[in-house]
């Protein structure tokens, strides 16, 4: 299995390309399943997830054509042909790997009037349920039962327009639904739907495809149901946590960095934070610029749907709060269980204490190199960024959770000097 190796204490300066989101790319793959017609996607990362769901949906007959990317020489281009769907099974072996494999669900329903698909997996950083998917799929006339751990969804008759309330901000189950809603009969209201940059890009593509849309990027979304779409060319938004990843690479390093293609209207929420804590950040046409400017303060964050801080940059901020002058603290109101890189980042001599959703950071002077293990995505590359900072060596074991989602990670940093290197296992 491989690790990575890092030794601390070299500042982070350069220009890195941000690729385009994993969280985007993923349900407007799924979206191809609305349509006969070919759906074309660029700046598609070369992502673990990605291969994942094009193997789920290669199983059900979908044709995927790759090509490199002449815009992004890190991405692909993706051509998804669903003309002849040949199986509407998601089977377990598949979708484990990946919860947002899930998402199959209700593009298959709306189209074909039935799905089989199997309840999810992916990293085990708390309770994601798909009962949200579920009941709001029941409020479009889908009949839904739990079988032998799979989901049998049926609408024989098609999907009818119905008013669904989410009782908890839920992007997975928003992604789902206004998928499925573009084929159902009559308008549906998504109420208290997630405004995640990642739901607008899949409302643009939906757009394009002839779908009638109002409201994505707010909490109420309306959508016209049409009897077909057809196919259409799209260009997958940028990753605002690979940039806010490797914006704190470089706050927590004491560099710089130029993050091209990202833009500041992404990333609101950490850009702001890591202007409070004294971090330099300016913003250039496609580009974002983050310096270190003298030593980082401590700063409070709190979790929270888009536009709040994201779950996803969480770890990343604790790393870089673990080095900071004074005390922090930190709560997670999204997933229960993602702290679970607490203690790996408590071997390389971070002061934290957990107190139910919320933890205490006491900044140290420096970190020390030790041995860590990887629990999820997130998790690995906070302690990446440890790494980065700390004295002497860091190893971090289980790294297979970052080719889920950073492209080449090992790679950026050294190009902008980390000491950094990918050991096979």
């Amino acid at each position: 299995m491989d690790r990575i190796r890092i030794r601390g204490g070299n500042p982070i300066r350069g220009k890195i390309a941000i690729g385009g989101a994993k969280n985007a790319a993923l349900p407007l793959m799924v979206a191809s399943l609305l349509t006969e017609d070919i759906v074309k996607l660029s700046n598609v990362p070369d992502l673990m997830d990605i291969k994942t769901l094009m193997d789920l949906l290669m199983s059900h007959g979908v044709i995927v054509e790759m090509a490199w990317d002449k815009n992004s020489a890190a991405c692909r281009t993706l051509a998804l042909n669903s003309k002849n769907i040949t199986n509407l099974t998601a089977e377990y072996d598949l979708v484990r790997k990946m919860r947002a494999s899930v998402l199959v669900l209700g593009p298959l329903v709306a189209r074909f009037g039935e799905a089989k698909v199997s309840l999810p997996g992916g990293c085990a950083i708390g309770t994601r349920p798909v009962n949200l998917h579920l009941a709001a799929l029941k409020e479009l006339g889908a009949e839904i039962e739990i079988e032998d751990g799979y989901i049998l969804a049926r609408a024989p008759n098609g999907l009818k327009g119905g008013v669904v309330r989410f009782p908890t901000v839920t992007v997975g189950g928003t992604e789902d639904l206004l998928m499925a809603a573009t084929l159902a009969k009559g308008e549906t209201v998504l109420e208290n739907a997630a405004c995640e940059p990642e739901v607008v890009d899949l409302a643009h593509l939906l757009v394009a495809m002839g779908a009638k849309i109002e409201g994505a990027g707010s909490s109420r979304i309306v959508i016209h149901g049409q009897p077909r779409l057809h196919g259409a060319n799209h260009r997958v938004v940028a990753d605002r946590i690979e940039a806010g990843t490797y914006a704190i690479a470089a706050a927590i390093t004491g560099g710089s960095v130029e993050l091209s293609g990202a833009g500041v209207e992404l990333m609101g929420a950490v850009v702001e934070s890591l202007v409070h804590s004294g971090v330099e950040v300016t913003s250039a046409r496609d580009s974002l610029k983050v310096a270190a400017n003298g030593a980082v303060q401590s700063v409070d964050i709190s979790t929270a749907p888009f536009p709040g801080f994201p779950t996803d940059m969480q770890a990343q901020m604790m790393a870089l709060m673990a080095t900071a002058q004074g005390a922090s603290v930190i709560t997670e109101t999204i997933f229960e269980n993602r702290f679970m890189h607490v203690p790996e980042l408590a071997r390389m001599g971070a002061d934290i204490t957990i107190k139910g959703n919320t933890a205490i950071v006491r900044g140290v002077k420096t970190l020390k190199g030790a041995p860590v293990m990887a629990t999820d995505l997130r998790a690995s590359v906070s302690l990446v960024l440890a790494g980065l900072a700390a004295q002497g060596e860091t190893v971090v074991n289980r790294v297979y959770h970052l080719d889920r989602g950073y492209q080449s990670l090992d790679q950026k940093l050294r190009a902008c000097g980390a000491d950094i290197e990918r050991i096979p296992g």
